[in-house]
């Protein structure tokens, strides 16, 4: 399954919003460097649908807010 995604790194808290229908919202505490932030999102993806984070793939968008995940 592919989502839609967009990272809102350096929030307060982390939580997850629905947008609609395999499109989401993520609110990272983590700043976007390094490849911070999108270790973060995927941390945080995989507590929000359990599954393991070795599920999770970037597919699109490695240094942009709106991003394509894939989880098996």
């Amino acid at each position: 399954m592919k989502i839609a995604v967009k990272v809102k790194p350096n929030s307060r808290q982390e939580r997850v919003d629905v947008v609609g229908k395999n499109e989401f919202i993520l609110h990272v505490k983590s700043p976007p460097k390094e490849g911070r932030a999108n270790q973060a999102a995927i941390e945080l993806l995989s507590e929000y649908f359990s599954v393991p984070k070795s599920n999770i793939s970037l597919v699109r968008g490695l240094k942009s807010k709106n991003k394509v995940f894939e989880i098996l």
